[in-house]
């Protein structure tokens, strides 16, 4: 199995530590005929966009490279964030219409959209899940706040599920496979693991291996995640962005 594309980049516009072209050189020179910038979305505590708009500006940047490097389809897409208990985003609905692909992540590290958010995503899973209490219901919690997202809008990859959260993977990749949203094995955080995988595997999901990119050199690096997907089993058919 080879990579033929990248969908989890980012660069100076959140906290990536490279430009948009340095990211697209890179793909060039690995052999990769796709590459996505996603950005954090801007409620990132610390390390997101600085709003919403960015990512129409961004769009223009990676349209015009797009031009400018005829061997790669170079695509705007953001890495959001869920900000609420039922699901909410944080970018509006028509910003988000206007990218090529919607990479979403259940951060800890965020501005929750209101208090109670803020307590049932952060609190409990910072606080209360390691103190060893409520743990089923935070992880039921976590799985809706996910799940609730991918039915109020068109998602094509949730983020390194499980990273850092309890999450029902099962549950999860059911309504992933109903939904026609992929999976990702990260190669940066580890996540999914094997163990998830094999799970997640057995409801017929599709998975996408992501660099999660925070340098240029790093862009299409995916050689651990690409490990965890051959160890589990998976074929070439399960994952989207190889050959």
């Amino acid at each position: 199995m080879r990579l033929n594309a990248d969908y989890h980049t980012h660069t100076i516009y959140s906290h990536g530590k490279g430009s948009i072209r340095e990211n697209i050189e890179v793909a060039i020179t690995k052999g990769l005929e796709r590459v996505a910038i996603s950005d954090h979305g801007p409620a990132c505590y610390g390390f997101g966009v600085e709003d919403a708009a960015s990512f129409l500006e961004i769009k223009r940047e990676v349209d015009k490279y797009d031009r400018l490097y005829p061997e790669i389809k170079v695509l705007t897409g953001v890495e959001a964030n869920v900000i609420s208990l039922d699901g909410r985003l944080d970018l509006p609905r028509f910003i988000l219409e206007e990218l090529d692909v919607v990479l979403v992540g259940l951060h800890l590290p965020i501005k929750p959209a209101s208090w109670q958010d803020g307590v049932g995503i952060i609190f409990n899973n910072v606080i209360i899940d390691k103190l060893g209490l409520k743990s089923t219901e935070i992880r039921e919690k976590n799985t809706d706040a996910l799940i609730n997202a991918l039915h109020n809008y068109k998602i094509d990859i949730i983020t390194h599920p499980g990273y850092r959260i309890n999450i029902d993977t099962r549950r999860l990749a059911r309504e992933a496979a109903k939904t026609d949203t992929v999976l990702e094995i990260n190669a940066s955080h580890g996540y999914l693991s094997e163990e998830f995988v094999k799970v997640a595997a057995t409801e017929n999901v599709k998975f996408s291996l992501g660099s999660d990119a925070h340098k240029p050199v790093d862009v299409g690096e995916v050689d651990s995640a690409l490990q965890v997907a051959k160890n589990s089993g998976l074929i070439i058919e399960d994952i989207v962005n190889v050959v």
